[in-house]
């Protein structure tokens, strides 16, 4: 039969004996990829190290063999580069696949719904619980509902599907308690039929990772809606460790040498603690004292689509994009705002290379971006430039071309936010919850937890940690 074909390719390439859970979903994905429903959905679900990506992974070296077209998709760069690591096979955004820029005279324009020109393929999309359907009027992208757009992209009658993998222990998008796009309800209510699988059987090589064995503790607490300090066993495993302050700096420094700074992540639980750490790091590891610094490594917070131009790459900049500084050209001031001109290597984009302006002004603030007073403030003093022109709408369009109006809104990205690591593996990851108390034991902050707990792929730092988290063990 043809399922046992397909079935007996996956399972070649898996290259491992599967759990039964694997069994189950391997024999679920044949089924799926023969089924003529064209309104039929593939959720995978599954818990940190229960063979999501080694499943997946055999699932696309199949489909290469067997004939069958499969286009690889994420919500990020960095979430990109991670699906395209364990496959073996390209990945795009999902904004770079599904939208395309409407021109207008200025060059600028929104984000229209592209054609999808694709038939008979298997559209594959990870880490699907930061896809949100939030409508947002501000959005220049399609109907400013990504899961939308998404659906309506890949089934197009051209006998397209679409297998969505995720996790619903990760943090949901910004501002909803859950993630749509891993939503069975949600996704029939698109009158879809949804074929759902959930492994939960943990691997046992991932047994004998203390990561993981701490980050399914985690799990089993927000599964349970267990609201109290998760157990962490770190005693037995040497790929995590509890550090205090005094050690942090010697151990950062361990860290950048062993793994280097772009495998090394340090992540808190607000901007201002992240700021905190960029500024200690810069100082006191990196020695650097000017403002920026050719090498240093930034994180652009705000999406911005003026400085890319045709590049097969990159469609635009997102928020959340981590670059390397390579060149600085000269430093100005104007509109009450200090720019840079620099060239900057996007590292989740094939090291593309961009000249552009960067605000230095968002580099030490505690918010996320600039405030909206200060956009406000920033606006309105480029339109000064252009008080001859009387018509407000061409004012505006002047403002939109203005290269300082355009400047990227960066921080430093040596720490960040758990939901800007969302998506991404570093080797090496020091995480830090910041103050917290027993009345903050809540399922957000065990969903923060368990996210940082799941990103790195090697070693992971618990800095002053609560001694609660180490006490309650029976």
């Amino acid at each position: 039969m043809l399922i046992d074909h397909i079935k007996n390719c996956i399972l070649k390439n898996l290259e491992h004996i599967p759990t039964d859970g694997q069994n189950k979903l391997i024999h679920s994905l044949s089924d799926f990829i023969l089924d003529d429903d064209n309104r039929k959905i593939f959720l995978l679900k599954g818990y940190a190290g229960t063979g999501k990506t080694t499943v997946i992974s055999a699932l696309v070296k199949a489909t290469t063999e067997l004939n069958i077209r499969s286009l690889l998709l994420a919500p990020t760069g960095r979430a990109a580069k991670v699906l395209s690591s364990y496959s073996q096979k390209s990945a795009f955004t999902i904004h770079k696949k599904i939208y395309r820029q409407k021109s207008t005279k200025d060059g600028f324009g929104t984000f229209i719904l592209n054609a999808n020109l694709y038939s008979n393929t298997l559209f594959i999309v990870d880490e699907a619980s930061m896809i949100s359907n939030y409508s947002n009027d501000l959005s220049i992208f399609g109907s400013g509902r990504l899961l939308n757009d998404l659906l309506d992209y890949v089934y197009n009658d051209k006998k397209c599907k679409l297998i969505l993998i995720g996790d619903t222990a990760q943090l949901p998008p910004v501002g909803i308690d859950i993630s749509p796009a891993l939503d069975v309800n949600v996704l029939s209510s698109f009158n879809f039929k949804v074929q759902e699988i959930i492994l939960t059987e943990v691997l046992r090589q991932s047994k004998e990772s203390g990561v993981l064995f701490n980050a399914t503790e985690v799990r089993a607490n927000i599964s349970s809606s267990i609201i109290e300090f998760p157990k962490i066993l770190i005693d037995e495993f040497s790929d995590i460790e509890s550090i205090a302050g005094n050690d942090l700096i010697e151990k950062i420094n361990d860290s950048y040498d062993k793994y280097g700074l772009e495998n090394t992540i340090i992540i808190t639980r607000s901007n201002k603690r992240a700021n905190q750490y960029n500024k200690g790091i810069r100082s006191k590891i990196l020695w650097r004292e000017e403002e920026i610094a050719v090498g240093d490594f930034i994180m652009v917070v705000k999406n911005n689509y003026f400085w890319i131009s045709d590049n097969e790459d990159i469609d635009f900049i997102a928020n959340g994009d981590i670059a390397e500084i390579i060149q600085i050209k000269k430093y100005s001031e104007r509109y009450g705002f200090r720019f840079a001109d620099v060239v900057l290597r996007f590292i989740d984009y094939n090291n593309v290379e961009v000249t552009c302006k960067i605000i230095l002004d968002t580099l030490d603030i505690n918010s996320a971006a600039l405030s909206n007073d200060d956009n406000k403030k920033f606006f309105y003093n480029i339109t000064e430039d252009y008080a001859e022109i009387k018509r407000k709408k061409a004012k505006y369009e002047m403002v939109k071309t203005n290269p300082f109006f355009n400047a990227l809104q960066v921080k430093f990205a040596y720490a960040v936010t758990c939901h800007k690591a969302q998506g991404g593996q570093w080797k090496s990851v020091f995480v830090d919850h910041g103050y917290i108390s027993d009345d903050m034991i809540d399922i957000e902050f065990l969903r923060w937890l368990y996210t940082a707990f799941t990103r790195p792929t090697e070693k992971l730092y618990l800095v002053n940690f609560n001694k609660k988290f180490f006490n309650n063990i029976d």
